[in-house]
């Protein structure tokens, strides 16, 4: 009984063949003539005839063109490569076209996800500049606390994520990208004794009430009271922000308020600045994965978020 051919025996191995001849070739058939194809090409009319001989040599030695004393004719080889020799020509345009708009930013992804206060001033701002200049870019973003960002991050879901030094999560293995340092405000109700007061030390809030999203101060913004020596009463937990502010007007205590959310406080609650004592209470960040190249959109938005965070900047200065 005869033995089964071995499977990499019974397949033909596929031959080595060039860009470079499928060119030639497809031009010749399309032109009927070695002469028209180098005058098409720029070659030598040897040239041309060179590289389709040695494309008919890495098919096996049939030939593709029968040779006529005026021009030539596709064989029937040569006809039953022409569409293929045409889809790898296509394919190959195509990369090129594809990876030109992605180094002009003018086509590919960005995904990015940022922390809520981001969402406030900083990122729509950035947001919008790099919309207007990169249109055809297509854009996800996502919204989260840093640590959970950072897991996005760490599994490819996201390019790019704005970040902050709240919540203590491990920075150490990103490539942080510095945007601005961010300052604190007090929000207190309209008839708050503090209301239109200068800067504060947080100390003098020490026996207030305080609304936060959590009820244990460490890993939110009211670190710094922890820092400035006294541990702060949590009497309402409220997460979302615009929440917060109705419990602060409405006299049921007061809150940590980050400068990028100044703006968008309500009227009856006032803000009062927090004295920076051992420098600001968060940075805030860009961050990307250390070893992993970003793409050229990437590098766009983060140019595009430098730029807001300065005007960012500035706005919350002349507020304070």
């Amino acid at each position: 009984m005869a033995a089964m051919p071995n499977q990499h025996e019974s397949q033909h191995e596929l031959p080595e063949v060039s860009s470079v001849w499928l060119r030639a070739f497809l031009e010749v058939a399309r032109l009927g003539s070695f002469t028209g194809a180098a005058r098409t090409l720029g070659w030598t009319q040897s040239a041309v005839s060179r590289q389709i001989s040695t494309l008919e040599g890495a098919l096996g030695g049939t030939p593709l063109f029968d040779r006529l004393p005026r021009g030539v004719r596709l064989t029937e080889t040569g006809r039953v490569l022409v569409p293929y020799a045409e889809a790898v020509t296509e394919s190959l345009h195509g990369a090129v076209r594809e990876l030109a708009a992605l180094r002009e930013v003018a086509g590919g992804r960005l995904r990015f996800g940022a922390f809520a206060t981001a969402d406030a001033g900083l990122v729509p701002q950035a947001l919008a500049a790099f919309s207007a200049a990169h249109p055809r870019v297509h854009v996800t973003r996502e919204e989260g606390f840093t640590p959970a960002l950072l897991d996005r991050l760490t599994a490819g879901h996201l390019d790019l994520a704005v970040v902050s030094t709240t919540g203590r999560a491990p920075l150490e293995a990103y490539e942080l990208h510095h945007l601005l340092d961010e300052s604190l405000y007090v929000a207190v109700p309209a008839g708050h004794p503090l209301a239109g007061s200068g800067p504060v030390r947080l100390g003098r809030l020490s026996d207030a009430e305080w609304i936060s999203g959590s009820s244990r101060p460490e890993g939110t913004l009211l670190d710094v009271a922890l820092r400035q020596g006294f541990r702060p009463r949590v009497a309402h937990v409220v997460g979302e922000w615009t929440a917060k502010q109705g419990y602060v007007a409405a006299g049921l205590g007061v809150a940590l308020v980050p400068a990028l959310a100044a703006a968008s406080v309500r009227p009856d609650v006032r803000l009062v600045p927090v004295l920076d004592e051992g420098g600001p209470a968060r940075a805030v960040y860009a961050a990307t994965v250390r070893g992993r190249s970003p793409a050229p959109a990437v590098a766009a938005f983060m140019g595009a978020l430098r730029e807001a965070a300065v005007s960012v900047g500035v706005s919350a200065r002349a507020m304070a």
